[in-house]
């Protein structure tokens, strides 16, 4: 279905946990979050019946997120339910990679058909202080893992952090060279963490345009600009909701472990789906697709959201 400005609305990203192994500093608070109750959370059935209310309405695509989506008991069940509700949907999977080593077959295997592995560092240090503590080795393990059970066209998500990790941009365009992977760039959104970040710690995609001088633009893929380089396997996505708001092709909405459909990721506004079933569930989630707004609100000041991403997820 189409939402009240005229964009097709054919893309469902639901939060399976807010919890994560790891702390990444610009997605949750040191400390971590507050673990919900089991009964405040989503169940494996009720994110099942959200998925088939939203597919009756449209939603071709579903990608699975987190905090770490792969923490989530019964994640592979899940997985199956979705795509027993229609083999068609495009099923995807958000994770940080660190499990993909043990889990990488049984998702195939489960229907996933797609793959986005977040990594912000290739040095063992700078992943260390940006996700407090992980090892980057534990991330690439996972994502040969994962072509090896056979997943292609495996997305590489990089979130740009001015002084942190902008000396590893040729590095991770490199990766592209010999591979059939995808990075996307993603400029860092004044959200949840960063939200009080003082503005020197954003980056926008404008960093990169000196390693595309050469590089032709293959498409818009949503929200991404899509590129490709002379005798490079894979491509490079920029997505710039700071510097170029993609608001006007943007075709998706969220719903967080906690059962709130989110119209907009940078919004407070959230409508309850716990409890409804049938046609309540369906016309509830048609009327947040009518209420999606025409454009986010913020600049560097922040989103008006309280969330914390690993609440919204992404």
């Amino acid at each position: 279905m189409q939402d009240s400005f005229g964009r097709t609305i054919q893309y469902l990203r639901l939060s399976v946990t807010d919890l994560c192994n790891y702390r990444c500093i610009y997605c949750m608070p040191e400390e971590g979050v507050c673990k919900k109750s089991h009964a405040d959370m989503l169940s494996i059935e009720e994110m099942t019946e959200i998925v088939r209310a939203a597919h009756q309405l449209g939603i071709s695509k579903v990608r699975l997120t987190g905090g770490e989506p792969l923490v989530r008991k019964g994640i592979i069940s899940l997985c199956r339910n979705i795509k027993a509700i229609d083999s068609g949907i495009e099923l995807g999977i958000t994770t940080n990679g660190s499990f993909l080593s043990t889990m990488a077959s049984e998702l195939k295997d489960a229907g996933v058909d797609r793959l986005n592995i977040s990594l912000d560092s290739m040095h063992p240090e700078t992943f260390s202080r940006i996700t407090r503590g992980g090892d980057p080795k534990d991330v690439l393990c996972g994502i040969k893992a994962a072509q090896n059970a056979g997943f292609d066209n495996i997305k590489i998500n990089t979130v740009l952090l001015k002084g942190i990790n902008d000396k590893e941009l040729y590095d991770f365009i490199n990766l592209t060279k010999d591979h059939a992977i995808h990075v996307r760039f993603i400029e860092l959104m004044p959200l949840g963490v960063a939200k009080s970040w003082d503005s020197s710690r954003f980056m926008t995609t404008a960093a990169i345009e000196g390693y595309l001088h050469n590089a032709e633009l293959l498409r818009i893929n949503g929200v991404a600009r899509v590129y490709h380089l002379p005798d490079h396997k894979g491509t490079i996505g920029l997505i710039c909701p700071m510097s170029n708001s993609f608001c006007p092709s943007c075709n998706k909405i969220r719903v967080t472990a906690d059962g709130r459909l989110k119209p907009c990721l940078h919004s407070d506004q959230e409508i309850d789906l716990r409890g409804l079933q049938g046609e309540a569930l369906t016309e509830t989630i048609k009327n947040g697709i009518l209420q999606k707004p025409e454009n986010h609100r913020f600049g560097l000041t922040g989103a008006s959201t309280a969330r914390y991403m690993n609440e919204i997820g992404g």
